[in-house]
């Protein structure tokens, strides 16, 4: 018996919405990851792109439980002799209100070529307004 394989063109992808307003960030991005993979899916290999696009939305209104605002850190290295800057989870959601889940998903991806093209299929926006109401999402809840 032979493993049938579908060519990543005839896929059919279906676009989600996920209201992140008053959830936890690594609920939402869980769910989010999953989704983008194609885990939810009959046909999904591991090394093909066969999830879905997910557009997340009201990412401002996330809810971090216990004392992570002020503890949780984020860290990044300039590139220069002693430029790992480290900032609080507090600080980059006021900053970039969408970042935190972003980077949440992102983690939660593979690295390498195959999670940076499953990155792209998802969507993070701060309010609840986006761009992609032509594609005709369905709501998920988390």
């Amino acid at each position: 018996m032979k493993t049938i394989f579908e060519k990543p063109a005839e896929v059919e992808r279906k676009w989600f919405v996920i209201d992140a307003a008053g959830k936890s960030p690594g609920r939402i991005a869980a769910r989010a990851a999953s989704i983008v993979r194609g885990k939810e899916k009959a046909a999904y290999v591991p090394h093909q792109e066969v999830g879905d696009y997910v557009v997340v939305i009201n990412c401002e209104k996330a809810k971090m439980t216990g004392r992570k605002t002020e503890n949780k850190l984020y860290h990044h290295h300039t590139g220069y002799p002693g430029g790992l800057v480290s900032e609080t989870y507090a600080r980059l959601a006021a900053r970039k209100p969408a970042a935190p889940l972003e980077l949440a998903v992102k983690g939660m991806l593979p690295k390498g070529p195959l999670g940076r093209k499953l990155f792209s299929n998802v969507k993070v926006y701060a309010g609840p307004e986006h761009p992609h109401k032509a594609q005709n999402p369905e709501l998920i809840q988390v």
